[in-house]
């Protein structure tokens, strides 16, 4: 790895960012308006009032629209794991590649055979059936999300798995231990109640536009309640998962923990700072101890996040860097060491097999074993170890921001439904500005969960075994950068061609006489 061409890793990482934040922004509103839309035609069967299958397919067409284009970002999304991340690919084998395999399978042809129905199935199949179809598809959507986030989630704690050094690929050996892993379920349950939020605040700032422009009172009115109501629950939901994240992280990623509570030195009744200003320390202030120019400190509340013990210790930068004995933390010099012996006993086994040496081949096998789990520190053998801490500033921020636009929209559900309860939310037309300007936040909040979620895991594309500077691809840098660009483009503009269809459909608002809302785009 002496001859690491960084250009190439961070225009590789940038590529797969720039993709991953696009494809994003369409993802989170299809997980929640999916279950919304059927939601309300659920309240159209019930009741067979023609006003609800009128506000079904008028949300029904945004659906639509956004699923579209979220589809076609995802597409590309997966492709630049073989063209970018080959190594990667490679080197993780059957396991990344079959929850995906099942999304294809299973999730996506849900959606794809029964969104036909949900369109344009209006009048041609019963209402009950068509429900059902509606139903299934909101379903599907989130399936799809499961196996993409159990993915993912295997790649922040790998588990499941044994590696075959005669292929040097990760195979699978419990399929059940890859999916129900702790990390994989919570994960996909706070992503998908996020997107739940999400949605809550669209339809609710939606609706609130058509109050503040005097039009479309009945729809406005319902959906805002169906919107508050649901956003409501499904925030709770996401403090609950968001809890959990957090004591995943601290158990199985305290590098990333630590990084995100800017906590250097560890300590025992370790506070939660609720809100804080980092002080700048130079260029390289991401890789050295960060201190506040101000603070509000919650007494031993980080401990007790971290392992529902307020006299818990929590190790910082500092413990997990240098290693700290007294807590069994092996510092990186160390993993490193162990790291480099998993990688030249690979080599040394791959040798042995060739030269038909048995017992060498034996005696390195078992040195690899031994030392599997060091395995991507041994990258880093030689190397400024300070590599090996992700940026503190941005996930320092990124976590508070998020959380704080979190207390935001809970608020707002709380006090919208209040008022809708007791027919006051037209003439509050403060709060219904403020439902209006939430709808780009919710999109900050969202993207920056990511930002949380994988940057705070750098160096590493697999936890502790495979770090990005060994999982790109070998392709020169320009290539990289050219479509770095194209993908801009190309995403950019279909950005801007979602909000246009959508400002217009909305602009238009609900068409009694619409047989299949997507058809008019």
């Amino acid at each position: 790895m002496e001859n690491i061409d960084f250009s190439l890793v961070d225009w590789s990482r940038a590529q797969f960012a720039l993709t991953a934040m696009y494809h994003w922004l369409f993802v989170p509103l299809t997980l929640g308006l999916s279950f919304i839309v059927a939601f309300m035609e659920t309240l159209y069967v019930q009741s067979g009032n023609p006003e609800w299958k009128r506000i079904t397919k008028f949300w029904m067409s945004l659906f639509g629209i956004n699923f579209a284009i979220g589809v076609a970002t995802g597409i590309i999304l997966e492709f630049e794991f073989g063209t970018n991340w080959s190594n990667y690919s490679w080197f993780v084998g059957d396991i990344f590649g079959a929850p995906l395999a099942i999304e294809g399978i299973m999730a996506f042809f849900l959606e794809s055979t029964f969104i036909a129905v949900m369109f344009f199935g209006w009048n041609k199949v019963s209402k009950k059936f068509h429900l059902l179809s509606t139903w299934l598809v909101a379903i599907g959507s989130n399936l799809s999300a499961l196996w993409i986030l159990v993915a993912n989630g295997w790649m922040q704690y790998p588990s499941g798995m044994k590696f075959n050094p005669d292929t040097a690929r990760n195979e699978m050996i419990n399929f059940w231990e890859v999916l129900f892993s702790p990390i994989a379920i919570n994960k996909f349950l706070h992503t998908i109640s996020s997107g739940y939020v999400l949605a809550s605040v669209f339809v609710l700032g939606i609706s609130a536009w058509y109050l503040l422009k005097n039009r479309e009172h009945q729809l406005a009115k319902k959906s805002i309640l169906v919107a508050s109501a649901f956003g409501l629950i499904t925030t709770a939901f996401v403090v609950l998962t968001g809890d959990g994240s957090a004591r995943n992280m601290a158990k199985y990623q305290p590098m990333k923990f630590a990084a995100m509570e800017n906590l250097y030195v560890g300590q025992q009744n370790a506070p939660l700072v609720a809100i804080g200003i980092l002080k700048e320390d130079g260029k390289e202030a991401s890789h050295k101890k960060q201190d506040f120019r101000f603070e509000i400190e919650i007494p031993n509340m980080l401990s007790y996040m971290a392992f529902l013990d307020p006299n818990a210790y929590v190790p910082g930068i500092q413990d997990i860097v240098l290693g700290n004995p007294e807590h069994h933390i092996m510092s990186f010099q160390e993993r490193s060491a162990k790291g480099k012996i998993a990688i030249n006993s690979l080599a040394d086994y791959k040798n042995a097999r060739k030269a038909g040496n048995d017992s060498l081949s034996m005696v390195s096998l078992e040195n690899f074993e031994a030392n599997y789990a060091h395995f991507g520190y041994g990258y880093y053998s030689g190397r400024d170890m300070q590599e090996l801490i992700p940026s503190v500033p941005t996930t320092f921020y990124s976590f508070r921001i998020m959380v704080g636009l979190g207390v935001h929209f809970g608020a707002l559900f709380l006090v919208v439904l209040l008022l809708t309860l007791k027919n006051k939310i037209e003439k509050k037309r403060f709060i219904l500005y403020t439902a209006l300007w939430s709808i780009p936040l919710a999109y900050i909040a969202s993207e920056l969960g990511w930002v949380v979620a994988e940057v705070g895991r750098q160096p590493w594309v697999i936890q502790d075994i495979l770090p990005t500077i060994a999982a790109v691809s070998q392709l020169k840098p320009s290539s990289v950068q050219i479509t770095f660009w194209m993908f801009f483009i190309i995403f950019t503009g279909l950005l801007i061609a979602e909000i246009r269809i959508m400002t217009t459909r909305i602009k238009h608002g609900p068409d009694d006489n619409q047989e299949s809302p997507i058809t008019n785009h």
